[in-house]
């Protein structure tokens, strides 16, 4: 066997042999408390915070006891760790892999290890000996979502540079009004120029949430309050998000009534078993030609 034969063989087996690239994972939220509104925090709510803590014994060295979860950071940075100590993730900043969750968990250990002061600007590829938030994160803690208007959370108690200022004004500028929404677990009204809409993340995975829509559609019992009409939905980490147009001259607390119903159709029809008629498999169809999955 020549030099050149061997030098190849050699170079296959140092690249199997090293780190193995996450997979993907369709559903990368599933057992978190909170599932829905860590969608939602990815995908449909401009400016959010919330507060998560590690399971015991699984904190990074040098971690703070808790960890804010922020829709966006600035400059789209997927990590800050503040001067103060304070870590900041921020979950729309892209993947780096297949796996959100070991996106994510990355992002809060680089954090934890980066210089205070410091931001985390780029993640490597997650791979299988990365964590995922399952593994890090207390499951008991509840994962309560705070909406805000605008992204000044990101200034906390220190000055943002002319760079990160102008990342603000830009972030604020871009921001639709958005109002998290009592009757149901991660719905929230929206107005984005002069239409408003309600958009909904459901809890069960995509095809029951689909046929259980289609079933309402059928019925003719689909419309959100007076007269909120189902345009379509996302589709985002495993899960569904129905929107709802409303009117737009309405207040927001005016759709808890509209949700609250809607809530209660949508899980008697996700029980049914009965299988779909000939009406409702073309609702779905109808449903299904109007999905955008997101990312």
């Amino acid at each position: 066997m020549g030099k050149a034969s061997r030098r190849s063989r050699a170079d296959r087996a140092a690249r199997t042999s090293g780190p193995v690239p996450a997979p993907f994972v369709a559903r990368p939220f599933e057992g978190l408390p909170g599932e829905t509104d860590w969608v939602a925090m990815r995908e449909i709510v401009p400016a959010a915070t919330a507060t998560i803590r590690f399971a015991p014994g699984r904190a990074p060295e040098g971690a703070p006891e808790t960890v804010t979860i922020a829709t966006v950071l600035p400059l789209a940075w997927p990590a800050l760790h503040r001067d103060t100590g304070e870590i900041l993730v921020g979950i729309q900043s892209g993947n780096a892999s297949g796996d959100t969750s070991r996106d994510i968990a990355q992002a809060i250990e680089l954090a934890v290890a980066a210089q205070p002061g410091s931001p985390v600007t780029t993640l490597p590829v997650s791979t299988l000996d990365t964590d995922r938030l399952q593994d890090l994160l207390d499951l008991d803690a509840p994962f309560d979502i705070e909406v805000h208007e605008g992204f000044e959370f990101w200034v906390g108690d220190s000055e943002l540079d002319v760079e990160g200022q102008q990342s603000l004004e830009r972030a604020n500028e871009s921001a639709i009004p958005t109002v998290k929404l009592a009757a149901a677990p991660s719905a929230y009204w929206c107005r984005i120029g002069e239409r408003c809409y309600v958009r909904w993340v459901l809890p069960h995975d995509e095809e029951t949430s689909t046929s259980a829509l289609a079933r309402l559609h059928a019925a003719g019992t689909s419309t959100l309050g007076d007269g909120g009409r189902l345009l379509g939905c996302f589709r985002s980490s495993g899960l569904l998000i129905p929107v709802w147009e409303v009117d737009p001259e309405a207040e927001p607390e005016s759709h808890e009534a509209g949700v609250s119903a809607m809530h209660g159709r949508l899980e008697g029809a996700v029980t049914s078993t009965a299988p779909l008629t000939a009406a409702e498999r073309g609702a779905r169809a109808g449903l299904m030609n109007r999905q955008v999955t997101l990312r």
